[in-house]
């Protein structure tokens, strides 16, 4: 790939082995090239004018102004695909990095801790494919989200009664975001189970199920092998586990399962319609933005024993990629902007089964 075709990509961080560890590997990516380094906040935000570059890749823990400041300056300014780089060492770097994801940044690399060849492959990977995702994302389609939604109704205790509703939401690049958007707008009154999976690794999980809580009527945790299903309730896939529904006289409940990846991620959306699909739940798939095709077999399978379907639409979506294949596998009963899919949940549970 010629020079000229490279995408452009700005690094910050104040660590200048950071930088220059960052600004070699992407150096060996055939589709990028580094075109400046900047050390704080400040001194990104002029590079953004001054270099223009395609793509920024931040730190979050800066001197002067810190990522998540400088992050906002740049999506309410020059708006462009911004990939966090987070330590993710305790609960507050987990919230930062969330809290970016909310602000509008497309992705996130963990940084390395030590210097094993192990772990600098595994960034290398994992810093390559979130630049291909930034390479696919919708900037004007991703209006930033200026502070964490609160919820307006109170919350009420989760029902007893076991789930006979179930409401599956899958998402990948840009779910965070998504989920904090559609979550904390469904009524507290909800008669359905939701089950998310996000893609996202192990220790993120719990913070984003955390965040959405504190923001949500409804009760939102991370899964637990063997829990029960209740309307009202919501719960995340964990990283590193496929959350699958398995029903047992009547009740259902959750089962983790730790087997391999699917489309190469764990959790993953496709294993857990399916799974719901196989109990004969009434259920409504929801297929948010994300890379790659996860969820459209799934969703397919859910179709066929009688479920619903609901995709993102394009012009909402970060990344189109998973509404989009789910469209053309399994076909949907509506494709709607992100704003509006809230309320269609809340209604397709409102409805009588024979209507639906």
């Amino acid at each position: 790939m010629s020079s000229e075709s490279r995408r452009s990509v700005l690094v910050v961080d104040d660590s200048a082995f950071m930088r220059a560890m960052i600004s070699d590997l992407i150096g060996a990516f055939p589709e990028f090239t580094v075109v400046g380094t900047a050390r704080t906040g400040h001194d990104a935000l002029e590079k953004v004018h001054a270099l223009d570059p395609a793509i920024v890749t931040m730190d979050i823990e800066m001197p002067e102004l810190d990522g998540l400041a400088a992050l906002g300056y740049i999506m309410s300014e020059t708006p462009r695909p911004v990939v966090m780089l987070s330590a993710a060492s305790d609960r507050g770097d987990v919230d930062l990095t969330l809290r970016a994801l909310e602000l509008g940044a497309v992705d996130f690399v963990r940084k390395p801790s030590g210097g094993a060849l192990k772990e600098v492959h595994a960034v290398r990977d994992r810093l390559h494919a979130a630049l291909l995702a930034a390479c696919e994302m919708n900037v004007r389609g991703v209006p930033v989200l200026a502070r964490p939604r609160v919820a307006g109704p109170a919350r009420v205790a989760p029902r007893a009664a076991a789930a006979t509703r179930v409401v599956v939401i899958a998402a990948s690049t840009g779910g965070p975001r998504a989920l904090a958007e559609v979550i904390p707008q469904l009524p507290a009154e909800l008669d359905a189970a939701v089950l998310v999976v996000q893609h996202m690794p192990t220790g993120f999980t719990a913070g984003l199920a955390s965040r959405l809580d504190a923001m949500s009527a409804l009760s939102v945790s991370e899964a637990r092998d063997g829990a029960p299903l209740r309307h009202g309730e919501v719960v995340l896939a964990p990283g590193g586990r496929h959350l699958l529904v398995n029903a047992v006289a009547g009740q259902p409940s959750v089962v983790l399962d730790a087997g391999p990846t699917v489309w190469g991620v764990r959790p993953a959306a496709d294993p857990l319609l399916a799974s719901v699909a196989a109990v004969g739940a009434s259920a409504l798939g929801v297929i948010l933005t994300g890379m790659g095709r996860d969820g459209a077999e799934g969703l397919r399978l859910l179709r066929a024993a009688g479920g619903g379907a609901i995709v993102q639409d394009r012009e909402s979506s970060t990344i189109y990629g998973m509404p989009q294949v789910a469209l053309s596998v399994a076909g949907a009963d509506a494709q709607l902007p992100l704003k509006q899919i809230a309320t269609a949940i809340a209604q397709w549970v409102q409805q009588p089964a024979a209507v639906r």
